[in-house]
This record gives structure tokens, C-alpha cells and sequence, in this order.
């Protein structure tokens, strides 16, 4: 098995009813953070808003 590189963030989209689950994870840190939307708003948007929180969240813990 190959290290994660860093950066390396793994995405993951759950269904939750009428609403979608994003969970990010970051694959150097184990770190993981998820947001919820409508299930109308595009995986791009929910994955983006995902990626932000998850750097805010390194950050906040000295990784980033």
C-alpha cells in the first residue's frame, strides 16, 4: 500500500433522506469533518464546502 501524499483528501457522499451527507477526510491525518445539504445542491458545491472546513479544521490543529 502506497503513504498519502500530502494533501491527499478522500471524499465520500451519503444519502440522508432528502439530504446529502459530505464527509472529508484528510489521508495523512486521519482528520475528518462532514457538512449537510439539500440533495438539490450539486456533489461539487457539497464537496468544495467540505474541503474548506477540512483545511480550517487542519489549520486549527496545527496541521495545515
Amino acid at each position: 500500500m502506497t503513504q498519502p501524499q500530502p494533501g491527499e483528501i478522500y471524499i465520500e457522499f451519503v444519502s440522508v433522506g432528502q439530504q446529502v451527507k459530505a464527509i472529508a477526510v484528510d489521508a495523512a491525518t486521519g482528520v475528518e469533518v462532514s457538512v449537510f445539504g439539500p440533495s438539490s445542491v450539486s456533489q461539487r458545491d457539497l464537496q468544495a464546502l467540505a474541503v474548506r472546513k477540512l483545511r480550517r479544521r487542519l489549520e486549527q490543529l496545527g496541521h495545515g
